[in-house]
């Protein structure tokens, strides 16, 4: 069943200690490589706050809400 998630943040999330190199979990769900960060989140620095948007390999679409 698909449903959608809404992620709030367009950043990843570092994980300071305990690593040889930086490590970053994604937070915007678009990583191809989860749950670490691939810098996908890039696509969303532009999002306008509280929209809701679709994306997709073509780019992005905002969804409209109807409630």
């Amino acid at each position: 069943m698909a449903r959608m998630i809404r992620h709030e943040k367009n950043a990843p999330y570092e994980v300071p200690e305990g690593t040889e190199l930086p490590l970053y979990i994604c937070a915007c769900g678009l990583s191809k490589n989860k749950p670490f960060c691939d810098g996908t989140h890039k696509r969303t620095r532009d999002e306008a706050a509280g929209e809701v948007y679709l994306y997709d390999e073509a780019g992005r679409i905002q969804v409209k809400n109807q409630y």
